[in-house]
């Protein structure tokens, strides 16, 4: 690869890295090609994006992004990386656990979810028990509709006996 190839590679790269809300930085190296190819093929199924990169040219593409904080994801460059690009903040960390069930890697490196980064395969299950954007507005609209339920319900309870009660009024007089 010559000069501008790698820059012109930099470039793409950092417009994904801009682009991208969701970014997993994981090991894939010993894999056998037959588990590299169960990964990818589990990735498009989960509309998740992975390439191999050149810790170098990650460590470039990351330091052109201006508009986002990468914070320390570029201390975990050094073996073999591989980068997934998701939608849904959980969804790599789910798939990097599911996977794992039958193969000891890939470990994860670091992950930047909405301006947060997390460092280390430690923080897998934390990522995991992420909530997608959905979970959340559906938690929140679950909320919001108790209270209305309980005085709706309320209400057509005391109403019933407050009926009850004026027709009882109406009879005697």
């Amino acid at each position: 690869m010559n000069r501008e190839e790698k820059a012109k590679y930099i470039d793409d790269l950092a417009t994904q890295l801009n682009d991208a809300n969701v970014v997993y930085l994981a090991d894939t190296a010993e894999l056998t090609v037959e588990a590299v190819n169960q990964l990818r093929r589990r990735c498009y199924q989960s509309n998740i994006s992975i390439r191999v990169v050149k810790n170098t040219l990650l460590a470039k593409a990351i330091e052109k992004v201006e508009d986002k904080n990468f914070g320390e994801l570029s201390t975990v460059l050094s073996g073999s990386t591989s980068i997934l690009f998701s939608e849904v903040g959980n969804a790599p960390a789910k798939l990097i656990k599911d996977f794992r069930a039958k193969n000891p890697k890939p470990l994860l490196k670091g992950a930047y979810i909405d301006e947060a980064v997390f460092i280390g395969d430690n923080q897998l299950d934390a990522l995991v028990a992420i909530k997608s954007k959905e979970e959340v507005i559906g938690d929140i609209i679950g909320l919001l509709q108790s209270p209305a339920k309980n005085v709706i319900s309320a209400l057509k309870g005391q109403g019933g006996k407050i009926a009850g009660i004026l027709k009882t009024l109406e009879e005697r007089a």
